[in-house]
């Protein structure tokens, strides 16, 4: 996250709201650099919805609108197979369509 009103002289913060802000979800107040702190698993939770705005740090107001940022997770296959018995027995009959 970045604004045009951003200087560079440290008058802004940002602030990040929404799901996970602060403990999945971390803003650098003085950048606006948004990073995911933790590992995040689709099987746990598969959408986030984040905002951040940048205010003034000497009157709290905000410096232009909020943005918002929709975070979809796409699943991975990390669940490897288990196997309960040692051996397995299958048969396929001939000419069988794949």
């Amino acid at each position: 996250l970045h604004t045009d009103q951003d200087k560079g002289d440290g008058n802004l913060k940002y602030i990040l709201t929404g799901d996970g802000a602060g403990n999945l979800f971390v803003i650098d107040e003085n950048t606006g650099d948004i990073h995911a702190a933790k590992k995040l698993d689709r099987e746990e939770k598969s959408l986030y919805i984040l905002r951040a705005k940048a205010i003034d740090r000497k009157t709290g107001r905000q410096v232009e609108p909020e943005s918002e940022f929709i975070i979809k997770i796409h699943d991975i296959n990390d669940n490897e197979p288990k196997f309960t018995k040692d051996l397995y027995t299958a048969t396929v009959p001939e000419m069988s369509g794949v």
